[in-house]
């Protein structure tokens, strides 16, 4: 018998499986009642104030921000890398989706964020 803890859209289980008797195939018991998800880590305050600019770049998946790539003031072309998310030993570059100028950076490097958050603003 083996148990072993999974995620699952933020909800913990504690399953344990064990060998069926008459296969050798893994059997799955029922899992168990879910437990309270970890919270993340409360942001650090962000660099700018939020919504300080019109263009709200989000981020598209659930991760942790690799790298930062822009700064406040810098002007951007659609497509240009703003920050890298990781996500599942992936490197995602969020990109600016049209032309402006940064206004704010809301996340440090580190920070765990949750898909759709704000990640920068652009003007």
């Amino acid at each position: 018998m083996k148990n072993y803890t999974i995620t699952v859209n933020g909800n913990v289980y504690d399953v344990v499986v064990e060998e069926g008797a008459s296969t050798g195939a893994p059997v799955a018991a029922a899992p168990a009642a879910p437990k309270a998800a970890p919270k993340a880590a409360p942001a650090a305050a962000p660099k700018a104030a939020a919504g300080a600019g019109s263009i709200k770049v989000e981020a598209g998946a659930a991760g942790k921000v690799f790298k930062v790539e822009a700064s406040v003031g810098q002007a951007l072309k659609a497509g240009d890398t703003i920050v890298i998310l990781e996500a599942m030993k992936m490197e995602i570059p969020v990109v600016a989706p049209q032309d402006g100028t940064v206004a704010s950076i809301d996340v440090s490097v580190g920070d765990a964020v949750e898909a759709g958050a704000l990640l920068a603003t652009l003007k």
